[in-house]
């Protein structure tokens, strides 16, 4: 995790959550850094990955909070980067992004660990939503959970 600053005997962050952006896309991961930038000036965004082997090195490079994954990409994909994150012992939360839509799928997102699932379609109504509520500690997901 990022250092903290010493003032008076508090700490206190430097900096608010630091946010990893994984899409194989490049327009989607600049639309992404613009939504999450203009929304939350707070926020820092502190890379981007194209892949899912980039993804997971790049948590291990930059420590952010949060990372906000597609799941179809190239190499590996946005589940087996998202159980490598989450099994790796950081606290780094997973929210996955992407246009596919089930609830098979939505199991297989809670299966490999991930804390957040959010259709690209409902991303301009949810995904701030999701990615406050993944810091927080909870967990957000589009899709109905299997009972």
């Amino acid at each position: 995790m990022r250092p903290p600053i010493e003032i008076a005997g508090a700490q206190v962050n430097r900096m608010g959550p630091r946010i990893l952006i994984v899409d194989d896309h490049e327009i989607v991961r600049e639309g992404l850094r613009n939504l999450l930038s203009q929304s939350r000036p707070g926020w820092v965004i502190c890379g981007q990955a194209r892949n899912g082997e980039e993804a997971v090195q790049a948590v291990q490079d930059l420590a952010p909070d949060a990372v906000v994954m597609d799941i179809t990409m190239p190499m590996m994909n946005g589940l087996e980067a998202a159980r490598r994150i989450t099994k790796s012992g950081n606290a780094c939360r997973v929210l996955m992004f992407t246009m596919h839509e089930s609830d098979r799928l939505g199991q297989e997102v809670r299966d490999v660990g991930a804390q957040g699932y959010v259709l690209k379609s409902q991303a301009a109504k949810n995904l701030i939503l999701a990615i406050e509520t993944i810091l927080a500690g909870g967990t957000f997901f589009d899709v109905p959970a299997i009972p």
